[in-house]
Parts: C-alpha cells; sequence; structure tokens
C-alpha cells in the first residue's frame, strides 16, 4: 500500500502527489543527536487510521493523523538548544554491574578509547539520563551527556566529529563530509531525538499499524499534538508508541514506547527544555584538553598530542557492525519481523565437563529453555527485544514474544 492511499481524508485531499516533497522536507529537517540505545527496533510500518485532536489540555485546532504525520515530516527546524531526558528500561538481567561492562566491551571502537561513540552507547541502553543538545544546521551539533562530577560531549562542526569523556580525559575524533544541500550528516553511529525516533517508526507506510491523534498536551512549556501508533498485528512485544509533536513548528517533543506486559516504558525520551533560537557559536568550538589523549578514528593512530594526529579520510560505517554474520535475513513483516541468522554452530554452551555445565547453567539461568521441531534452544528476553538461540547456532531474534520465536524456528525446520 502506498503511503496515505488507503485511508485518506477530507482535509488530505492530493497527498500522494506531495509524498516527494514530504520526504525531501523530513530529509532536511536537521537531526539533533541524542544518545538513547536499542530504539531501531521500534521502527515498524505504519498504516493510518485518520482522528481528529479534539480533546485534552491545551485546546488546538482539529487534525487528522494524516495531516499531522505531514506536519512532522515538513518539519525544517535547523536551530535549537536544549535539555532532554531520557529513561530506558528493557529489563535487563543485574548482574552487579558486570552486564553493562560486557555490553561496552562487545562494541569497543577504535582503540578501545572511552570516549568512542561506539564505547559509550550501550552504557546508556539503561536508566536515567540528562542530555543537553544543540544544534544549528546539518553541520553543527552537540550532545552532551552529563554524569556524576564528569560530561560526555560529541561535537559536529563541519568535517570535524569530536567526543570527550571528561572523567578519562580522552578525545576521539573522526571526519564526516560536510553537508550536502537538503542532507544532514549528523554522527551515524550517535541514536537520536524524539524527531528521529519518530522518524524510525514513520519510515514507511502500510496496514499493519493503527495511526491515531491522541488529545494534546504541553512539552517543555510548548503546546503538542500526541500521536499514538498501535501495532495491528498479535505477537509483537510493543504496546504503543507516543509522540508529542509541537503545535507550531512540527518538531517531535517527547517519543514514548511502552511494552504489551505493560508497566514503566522502555524508552521515554523528552525535552524538559527547548529553545527554536541560533546557539552561539562558540558552541561548536572544540579543542582537546592539555594532556588529552587523542584517538583517531578509522585510519587513523592514537596519540598523546592531538597536533600530531592526523584525521582519517572516513569515519568508522555502522555497515562493519554487520559482518561476520551469516545468512542474516527476516521473517514476517511490520511489527511480527524477525530476524534469522546462523552463528556458524556456536549455539548455547553445553557437554558434560564440568566447566561447560557451570557454565551451560548460568546462562540458562538468564534465558527459558524452550523445544520443538529445531530441536532445543534458549530464549533470553528483555521487555522489548527477545532472542531464541538454538543449540545447533541458528538464532531468531526480534520485538516479539518467545512463542512467536519458537513458531518461526520451528516453520524453519
Amino acid at each position: 500500500m502506498a503511503p496515505y492511499e488507503s485511508d485518506r481524508t477530507a482535509g488530505a485531499e492530493g497527498l500522494p502527489d506531495e509524498v516527494d516533497d514530504v520526504r525531501a522536507g523530513r530529509r532536511k529537517a536537521a537531526r539533533y543527536v541524542v544518545p538513547v540505545a536499542v530504539v531501531g527496533v521500534a521502527a515498524a510500518t505504519i498504516g493510518l487510521v485518520p482522528a481528529l485532536a479534539d480533546s485534552g489540555d491545551p485546546s488546538l485546532p482539529k487534525i487528522t493523523a494524516e495531516q499531522l504525520i505531514e506536519k512532522i515530516a515538513k518539519s525544517d527546524v535547523q536551530q535549537l538548544s536544549g535539555t532532554v531526558k531520557v529513561s530506558t528500561d528493557l529489563g535487563l538481567p543485574s548482574l552487579g554491574g558486570l552486564e553493562s561492562g560486557m555490553l561496552s566491551g562487545a562494541t569497543k571502537g577504535s582503540g578501545d578509547s572511552s570516549a568512542d561513540p561506539q564505547s559509550k552507547l550501550m552504557e546508556l541502553a539503561s536508566g536515567t539520563h540528562t542530555v543537553r543538545v544543540a544544534a544549528d544546521g546539518p553541520d553543527k551539533a552537540k550532545v552532551s551527556v552529563l554524569e556524576n562530577a564528569a560530561e560526555y560531549s560529541i561535537i559536529h562542526n563541519g568535517n570535524d566529529v569530536w567526543a570527550y569523556d571528561s572523567k578519562s580525559n580522552e578525545v576521539y575524533h573522526s571526519t564526516a563530509p560536510a553537508a550536502e544541500k537538503g542532507h544532514e550528516k549528523a554522527p551515524k553511529d550517535v541514536p537520536t531525538t524524539p524527531k528521529e525516533l519518530a522518524d524510525e517508526a514513520l519510515k514507511s507506510v502500510d496496514d499493519t499499524t493503527s495511526v491515531t491523534v491522541d488529545g494534546t498536551a504541553q512539552v517543555a512549556g510548548r503546546d503538542a499534538y500526541k500521536l499514538l501508533i498501535k501495532p495491528k498485528q498479535s505477537g509483537s512485544t510493543v504496546g504503543a508508541i507516543t509522540v508529542a509533536v509541537d503545535a507550531k513548528t512540527g518538531v517531535p517533543l517527547k517519543f514514548t514506547l511502552v511494552p504489551t506486559s505493560g508497566g514503566a516504558a522502555v524508552v521515554d525520551a523528552g525535552f524538559t527544555q527547548v529553545a527554536f533560537a541560533k546557539p552561539a557559536a562558540s558552541t561548536f568550538d572544540f579543542t582537546p584538553p592539555k594532556g588529552a589523549k587523542v584517538t583517531e578514528g578509522k585510519d587513523g593512530k592514537d596519540t598523546k598530542d592531538s597536533k600530531d594526529s592526523k584525521a582519517p579520510e572516513s569515519a568508522p560505517s555502522r555497515g562493519d557492525l554487520g559482518k561476520g554474520l551469516d545468512g542474516l535475513k527476516t521473517i514476517g513483516k511490520g511489527w511480527s519481523t524477525i530476524a534469522e541468522f546462523d552463528t556458524g554452530g556456536q549455539g548455547m554452551p553445553s557437554g558434560s565437563s564440568s566447566e561447560g555445565g557451570d557454565v551451560s547453567g548460568f546462562l540458562n539461568s538468564l534465558g527459558d529453555h524452550v523445544k520443538g521441531k529445531f530441536g532445543s534452544g534458549t530464549v533470553f528476553s528483555t521487555r522489548l527485544v527477545n532472542a531464541l538461540i538454538t543449540d545447533d547456532g541458528k538464532v531468531y531474534a526480534g520485538a516479539v514474544t518467545k512463542d512467536a520465536l519458537v513458531k518461526a524456528a520451528n516453520a524453519a525446520h
């Protein structure tokens, strides 16, 4: 189903002819980097269900879901500054801090620098964080994660991308091509603001989801419409996504994802303060502090003096992270999509040895043992993403229930 064609409303005549303009507007809107981990799995296809925002506080003009999505897509805010509160609750098992170290170690970047964004992102996969953001067009952006007596910042200024960890006094540097006209070039390895999270959820449109306008709200002192996104498909762990959209600018101000299991939101990212004004030019200036260890990105080298470091030709590609998976493919569509790949026969540890038994027992204690036509395996669960690892090394993962994973594994055998 083509975007906007299935559920057209009286207020949205002619929208199919404007899809290219909408997409161009979406690309033109600057992406403001705000660390929020493991949210891409929430992105899915969406079918429009018109509804009117005629209730709630404040009182705003009526708008359809179709028109509100159009407003988001055409938003062309290039300058802003503000503070974002980010809370992530995947329900990961507590291992006394060990899980954070394991996740961080699995994503170590160039030179194992503590300032490398790839090393920092997984540390933000749980808990609540305060983030300050600023942007001035597609080539200037800054995000600072405020920690106890420390700060971690990523600065994108022209061709340069700097990251600085004040706790370790380490700097990471890479280069990025200057933004082409109408295209943003924010660091690709850094997750996004409510705006970009909403863009991910609205990338394509079909009949797997209902989208309605669910009243109004105030976010960071600004009037906003609430866009409610809910799967129509069964088997998804995503209960609903709510996006608070600034009534004046069309910029998403808050993104909330709740699971089907209920309870606290899995992801809740929203502005507590925001201003749509040009930040001071000095906001995006950065010089490595004296004595800081500077690590260059791809093709670079570690150095104690930033003046001696040679800039790499390009920043590391996120695509490199996907290498090594054998026959990666997807099963299903929309919210029920499951990724399937082969680890090469490396399934769950097993065996009669004391060491093997201990490891197997520990890992199985973190998951649920299941059996089926595929044989046997273990399902590891969070409040959003579940993964089935079979004993013969096959992996099935997605934002779906355990039963959906077992069904997919059975169908594949």
